[in-house]
């Protein structure tokens, strides 16, 4: 199977919004991954539901909407309501994860769960199998253009065991230094989604860098 591309907004050039995303939705990625951030739960601030809605309106691919914000279930209608198509939260911002991610299926959107890098997979156990993605952080969440971690490959494998004997249909997501040169790496320990920001929109050619990424077969 070739592995899904989700092409990280958030590495976007702001001043020609629009022209980017009618180039992801000419190309051959899947989805639009839109980092939200608060200066919170990140230290950094990102876009809010505004931009999320501007760029709804001209996105032709699903919505993949990663909340690395506090307190995210507050805000969960809203994102449904300009079109999301999967809602991820943080493990490490819900207190009452189980409570969110049935918040989630409710709105009717998939359901993801983000782990920070120091997050053992292991705490999803008990929940792995309502989910319907899980989003393991090779960067550590608030910037950009930051280097992979190399122990995600050791997180992706024990994910993969953990989705297979729960019997879990959950996708496994990278988010953070995707490049040509690991993504093979990721797909053969079991990733499912990779999520390429600064590798795509810093290229000469965003288009192709995708279609290479999409070529990829572990």
């Amino acid at each position: 199977m070739k592995p899904i591309i989700a092409p990280s907004i958030l590495a976007a050039d702001f001043a020609n919004l629009q022209r980017d995303i009618e180039m992801v939705n000419a190309s051959e990625a899947d989805w639009f991954h839109l980092d939200i951030m608060d200066g919170s739960f990140v230290p950094n601030i990102s876009f809010g539901i505004p931009v999320c809605r501007a760029i709804a309106r001209h996105a032709q691919k699903p919505l993949d909407i990663h909340l690395m914000i506090q307190s995210p279930e507050h805000y969960l209608p809203e994102f449904q309501k300009l079109g999301a198509d999967v809602l991820t939260v943080h493990l490490e911002a819900c207190p009452h994860l189980n409570r969110t991610v049935h918040q989630i299926k409710e709105l009717g959107c998939k359901a993801g769960v983000a782990l920070n890098p120091h997050t053992p997979v292991g705490l999803l156990e008990d929940i792995i199998a309502d989910i319907d993605l899980v989003c393991l952080m090779s960067v550590n969440p608030g910037f950009g253009g930051q280097s992979f971690i190399p122990n995600t490959f050791v997180k992706i494998k024990r994910l993969k065991q953990l989705i297979e004997d729960s019997d879990s249909n959950a996708l496994i997501e990278i988010d953070g230094g995707v490049k040509q040169q690991n993504a093979p790496d990721l797909l053969e320990a079991g990733a499912d989604v990779l999520v390429a920001g600064s590798f795509v929109f810093g290229s000469d050619n965003p288009s192709d860098t995708i279609k290479d990424l999409k070529q990829v077969i572990a």
